[in-house]
């Protein structure tokens, strides 16, 4: 079989060469238009054929070759064309300042370098930025349809990247190098630049804000890697760190200067002024990312750190700024604090310490003012109505003690008044800060013993004295006040009995307004509760049924023939035993065996007890009337002869007076209308025909024997006191200028107590308390059937609160005293433990 002829093939051309050799002209292509780009000559390409050349490259599968070529060619320009003219703009005299910190160059020089070498940065990244831009374009389906497969950094990442890597990061040696014995960064030099234009800026020179703006922007646009995580920007790992290293050095430094010289005032000022410029730099130069915190930096160095320090200074500290009333320190210290301590507790402190101490210097006060004579605009009590007011009239030692304890309270209400405002002016009527100054003013007006009872007395002379002429506004005011310091008081039950024996006072002698008391104990019960006001509602109900019955007697009277009765007009007050206080009602009057001291009334007068006291138990059987001397006042007509041998003056003719007296004083002058001229009676006559309290006595008789104004009697010897050897005549001499003459009415004028005084109230209250606690420990056993020792005890002291605070011995006291009354009893086994007996 002949052999087959042999075929011979042409030789095919290697597919590799065949590729490479479509490759290579399309690279050429797009290196030319990469070199066009970065030397700004891109006018004369065509995208169409860049883009077709790119496509090409990508359809023979060559995306890979030409990723890297691209990332080569950026590389060497950078090397070859980028970095000679950064290296030139790093002279000696940059890094020695920047990195080195050398002193030498002055600030105007600093910035010029350092100005220019960041012009030299941002003009070389704007470039690079705009060049990476178009050559993203160009390589559009490189990026589309091999790198976004392939999960690499796209094509703008990974170039943009390269100015990170290749220009910030590069390592240049020089004169700068030689002088640090090792090569510099580059980006340390720029980090190093920036933060010494923003010290510069803060010293208060002028910089290139733009400049800066532009260089943190770039920060911002390039990452740690070319994966461009969200928290791997330059900004935030590198130079942000930085920023915030030297600001707190910065602010540090600052923060020992200002307390070097001593004024907390250009301290809150200037701290105020640089938060505000801190803002402002990370909006207009650096990046609002740093914007809280760089507060925060600036915050710890200048207000945390050194706080309590400048708080305490001398002169200009927060305590001078309270006792100045410098509301625009003080509002600024508010904004500074709240922004690092939202509960204010450096605040709290010295304002709770200033008030105890103000509150305190008030009372300290009361021991270095001297009140014998009135101040001006107050009115002395026992002056004869109509009498010549305009000369300050030297005042009694109850009257100087009314008088302090009036100054007390108007101070305090004044403190009171000062920190309110304050609140309102400076603090945004912070409820902690408020919360904290209450507290210390409870404390304060507690500490002092005579709190509740100066209370009332201010009280007592606001509504007695102040009150009429007033708006309706000025009386609000008065009595938003009587309510505030009646919150501070912790010993409520204490003012109750002061305020009670006042309002009685008051009520009885007609001395203020029916409608306004009745406002002012609603708001108190809306405050405390209907227990701490129902003795004062029934003052005020006796007082009105007393009225009614007042005007049925009188017309009962005008219908009766008895001519004696017709001569004297009678208003009765009848008032009931348990809402009264005994002191105005006369059930402290007691003789000296203990019994109850009975008035001697006139007989003129017991005829009209006996008509008024015969028509009350009419239709109200099964009732006792007693009669209180002590609590009423009368109006007496008085005729004063002509005097013999008078030809001419007040003297001369017979003299007609109507005399206001209380009622002793009233009983007391009836005796004198059955002398004769010239006959007088001893105090111990007096007192034997009338059967009045020794001291009632001794000062009804000085109220008509020693005052110039009220002295229808005359006394012997002409002393300024009363004696039990006294003797007493009826005055045919005297002579007033005013028809109506104003005795002064003991039993009326509300005063301070003197210590033994206090001491009985005190005793009595106790007495009461003790009833209380009773009544409050049984209430809690019979609901609870068992408790310990201290369960009861918390209890019995929440129960209480609101009235006053217990103390513990007296609780004890009064277990100890309900286990004997077999109220209560031991549990078996726990002696710290009781039980309800029912």
């Amino acid at each position: 079989m002949p052999p087959k002829p042999s075929k011979i093939r042409p030789m095919r051309r290697p597919i590799i060469n065949r590729e490479t050799s479509e490759f290579e002209p399309c690279w050429e292509i797009l290196k030319s238009a990469l070199t066009d780009i970065h030397n700004k000559d891109s006018s004369g390409l065509s995208f169409e054929n860049l883009y077709r050349a790119s496509y090409k490259i990508v359809l023979k599968k060559k995306g890979q070759l030409l990723y890297e070529r691209v990332k080569a060619f950026e590389e060497e320009w950078f090397r070859d064309h980028v970095l000679p003219v950064i290296a030139e703009l790093v002279s000696n005299n940059l890094v020695s300042v920047s990195l080195m910190q050398m002193p030498g160059s002055s600030p105007h020089e600093r910035r010029e370098t350092g100005e220019r070498f960041l012009r030299g940065i941002r003009s070389t990244w704007e470039d690079h930025n705009t060049s990476m831009n178009m050559v993203a374009d160009i390589l559009m389906y490189l990026e589309r349809a091999y790198v976004a497969n392939s999960r690499q950094p796209s094509i703008f990442a990974t170039t943009i990247g390269l100015f990170r890597d290749h220009i910030l990061r590069n390592n240049l040696g020089g004169g700068g190098a030689d002088q640090l014995q090792q090569p510099f960064v580059v980006f340390d030099i720029v980090n190093a630049v920036v933060l010494d234009l923003i010290n510069m800026e803060r010293d208060g020179d002028i910089i290139d804000r733009n400049l800066l703006r532009m260089i943190t922007s770039m920060l911002e646009a390039l990452y740690e890697t070319d994966d461009e995580f969200e928290n791997a920007k330059l900004y935030l790992t590198v130079f942000e760190p930085r920023f915030l290293s030297a600001s707190q050095v910065f602010y540090r430094n600052e923060c020992e200067k200002l307390l070097r010289e001593g004024n907390a005032s250009a301290w809150l000022r200037h701290t105020q002024r640089r938060l505000r410029e801190e803002r402002d730099r990370c909006e207009t130069s650096l990046s609002i990312l740093t914007t809280d915190k760089i507060a925060r930096v600036v915050e710890q160095e200048l207000i945390v750190a050194k706080l309590n320090e400048f708080l305490a200074m001398e002169g200009s500290g927060m305590k001078s700024m309270i006792d100045n009333d410098r509301y625009e320190d003080l509002s600024i210290l508010y904004q500074l604090v709240s922004r690092v301590d939202k509960s204010k507790n450096a605040l709290k402190v010295i304002l709770q310490s200033r008030v105890m101490e103000l509150g305190l210097e008030i009372e300290q006060a009361l021991k270095n003012t001297d009140f014998s004579v009135p101040a001006a605009g107050i009115e002395v009590e026992d002056a004869a109505e109509g009498g010549d007011k305009s000369k300050p009239q030297p005042l009694s030692a109850a009257a100087q003690q009314t008088a302090a304890a009036i100054k007390w309270v108007d101070d305090v209400l004044q403190l009171k008044d000062k920190f309110d405002r304050l609140s309102t002016s400076c603090f945004d009527n912070d409820l902690a800060l408020q919360s904290a100054v209450t507290k210390s003013f409870s404390e304060f007006i507690n500490m002092f013993n005579r709190s509740s009872e100066f209370v009332s007395l201010f009280i007592d002379d606001s509504l007695k004295r102040g009150v009429r002429g007033k708006s309706d506004e000025e009386v609000e005011i008065v009595m938003q006040k009587a309510i505030v310091l009646l919150r501070y008081l912790s010993d409520r039950d204490m003012f109750e009995r002061y305020y009670q024996k006042h309002l009685a006072r008051r009520l009885l002698h007609n001395k203020s307004e029916m409608h306004i008391e009745k406002e002012l104990v609603r708001r108190m019960r809306s405050e405390m509760g209907n227990h701490f006001t129902a003795k004062f509602e029934g003052m005020f109900k006796d007082m009105e049924l007393s009225k009614d019955l007042s005007d049925n007697y009188r017309h009962h009277v005008r219908n009766l023939g008895d001519v004696d009765t017709k001569n004297i007009d009678l208003s009765i007050h009848v008032l009931t035993t348990n809402n009264w206080p005994p002191e105005v009602m006369g059930r402290g009057a007691v003789q000296e065996d203990g019994g109850r001291a009975d008035c001697i009334f006139p007989p003129a007068i017991k005829r009209l007890q006996e008509s008024f006291t015969k028509f009350y138990l009419k239709d109200r059987s099964g009732r006792v009337l007693t009669w209180v001397a002590s609590a009423g006042s009368a109006d007496v007509k008085c005729v004063f002869p002509k005097i013999a041998g008078k030809e001419s003056g007040p003297l001369s003719k017979e003299r007609r007076y109507e005399l206001n007296v209380s009622t002793y004083g009233m009983i007391v002058l009836e005796l004198f209308n059955d002398l004769g001229d010239g006959e007088s009676l001893s105090f111990e006559e007096i007192q034997a025909k009338t059967n009045i309290p020794t001291q009632d006595l001794i000062r009804t008789l000085g109220s008509l024997s020693i005052p110039p104004k009220s002295r229808v009697l005359a006394k012997e010897p002409l002393t300024k006191n009363v004696k039990p050897t006294d003797r007493f005549a009826f005055n045919a001499q005297f002579v007033s200028k005013t028809i109506k003459i104003k005795a002064p009415v003991i039993s009326s004028t509300s005063k301070v107590e003197d210590a033994e005084e206090r001491k009985e109230t005190e005793r009595k209250n106790d007495q009461t308390r003790a009833h209380v606690v009773d009544a409050a420990i049984v209430r809690i056993m019979k609901q609870r059937k068992e408790l310990s020792h201290a369960q009861l005890t918390t209890e019995v002291i929440g129960q209480l609160a609101g009235r006053f605070r217990p103390e513990i011995s007296m609780i004890k006291k009064r277990i100890e005293d309900l286990l004997v009354r077999e109220y209560l009893e031991r549990v078996e086994g726990d002696a710290a433990a009781y039980r309800y007996l029912a």
